[in-house]
C-alpha cells in the first residue's frame, strides 16, 4: 500500500505510477503502453486544442469486502465514449480495448486503490483526443486514447449532506440539437462561467432548464436530475440534450428492483415544488440530495433541510453496497480486475 492517509483523502488529482496510452494512425489503434510521465508531447496544431475534438469518461474501481478489485460497469462507459466519438468524428475505441485498458492501468496502480472500509475508491478517467495536426475545420488524422487513475476519498464524510441549487436563466448548458447528449469536453467549458457565478452566490450546483423554452427541467451542471414523488415514483427528465448517465441508469434499475415506478418524461419547472426528494446523480457522488432550488425570487424548499430523504438514502446505500461487494451483484455490473 502507498503511504497515503486514506481517511483524509479528498477528490483531487494525485500522481500515480503510470497511465496507459494508445495512438490511432492510418486507420488502426496501436498497442497500449504504460507511461510513467504524466505529460503529453503534443503538436501545437492538434485538433483537440483548436477544434475541440476531446471526450472523456468518469468511472470507479473498488477494493471489495473479499479483497478483490472490481470496476463498476466499464462496458457502459465504453459504449458512451463510442457514441461521443461518432458524434465528434473521432476514431472510436473498441469496447474490448477500452475495458482491457482500464484493467491494465488498474493492475499497474493497484496499490493506489483505497482499502476496503475507508469509503475510498480509484477514480478512472479515460480520455480521447484529436492529437493530429489540423488547420482548417476537419477531423484529425491521429487520435490518442489514454486512461489515468486517481485515488479518491468518499465525497461525503459523515453522511449525505443536502445542497442548494440555483437556476440561472441567462445561461444554457447545451443547444436542443447540439452535443448535450455526449460527453465532450466543450460541454464543461460552456458551463464554467455559470458555475462560477453560482458558486460565488453560495450555490454548489446549478440546474439547467431546456434551452428552447426554459420550461422543463433537464439536468444539473455535471449530474442528472432525479425527483422522488410523494407517492414514491422515481422521475427523471426525458430530453435529447441530456447526457445519458451511467449512475442514473443504475439507479433506475435499482429503483425498479425495489418496487418503485420509474418514469422518464418531461418534467415542467412547476413540478419541482411537488417532489418529496430531489437529487443530482453522477459517478463522483452517486447521489447529492438537493434541499432548495432558487430561480430569481422563487425559492422552492424540498424535503429535509438537514439530511437525505429515505428513498435517495436507500438508493445510495444499495449502489455502494453493490460496488463494495457487500450486496449481491445480481445484474453483473462489477468486473473483476
Amino acid at each position: 500500500m502507498q503511504n497515503i492517509d486514506w481517511n483524509t483523502l479528498g477528490f483531487k488529482y494525485m500522481d500515480t505510477h503510470c497511465h496507459i496510452r494508445y495512438v490511432w494512425r492510418d486507420g488502426a489503434w496501436g498497442p497500449g503502453e504504460l507511461a510513467a510521465e504524466p505529460y503529453l508531447n503534443m503538436h501545437i496544431a492538434a485538433a483537440c486544442l483548436h477544434y475541440g475534438q476531446a471526450a472523456f469518461e468518469g468511472m470507479k474501481a473498488f477494493r471489495c469486502k473479499d479483497g478483490k478489485i472490481r470496476v463498476f460497469r466499464p462496458q457502459v462507459n465504453a459504449q458512451r465514449m463510442a457514441n461521443t466519438a461518432r458524434r465528434t468524428c473521432m476514431a472510436p475505441v473498441p469496447e474490448a480495448m477500452f475495458v482491457d485498458a482500464v484493467s491494465r492501468v488498474i493492475r499497474a496502480n493497484d496499490d493506489f486503490v483505497p482499502p476496503y472500509g475507508t469509503g475510498g475508491s480509484l477514480y478512472i478517467r479515460p480520455l480521447l483526443i484529436g492529437s493530429g495536426a489540423q488547420i482548417g475545420v476537419a477531423p484529425a488524422s491521429e487520435y490518442t486514447f489514454l486512461v489515468l487513475v486517481v485515488p479518491v476519498g468518499p465525497y461525503y464524510k459523515g453522511g449525505l449532506q443536502p445542497v442548494r441549487a440555483v437556476i440561472l436563466d441567462d445561461y444554457d448548458r447545451a443547444a436542443p440539437l447540439g452535443v448535450g447528449n455526449v460527453k465532450v469536453a466543450g460541454n464543461y467549458a460552456a458551463s464554467l462561467y455559470a458555475h462560477e457565478q453560482a458558486k460565488h452566490a453560495g450555490f454548489p450546483v446549478e440546474l439547467y432548464l431546456d434551452s428552447k423554452e426554459h420550461k422543463y427541467v433537464e439536468e444539473f451542471a455535471t449530474s442528472n436530475f432525479i425527483g422522488i414523488t410523494k407517492d414514491g415514483r422515481y422521475v427523471t427528465p426525458d430530453s435529447s440534450s441530456i447526457l445519458p448517465s451511467v449512475t442514473n441508469n443504475t439507479l433506475k434499475q435499482i429503483a425498479a428492483d425495489l418496487g418503485l415506478t420509474v418514469e422518464v418524461r418531461p418534467v415542467p419547472f412547476e413540478e419541482l415544488a411537488e417532489f418529496a426528494e430531489v437529487g443530482a446523480c453522477g459517478t463522483a457522488v452517486v447521489v447529492t440530495p438537493v434541499c432548495e432550488i432558487v430561480r430569481g425570487d422563487t425559492v422552492i424548499k424540498i424535503g429535509s433541510q438537514t439530511g437525505c430523504g429515505p428513498v435517495l438514502q436507500k438508493l445510495y446505500e444499495t449502489v455502494q453496497g453493490i460496488q463494495y461487494g457487500e450486496l449481491p451483484d445480481t445484474h453483473g455490473w462489477c468486473v473483476e480486475v
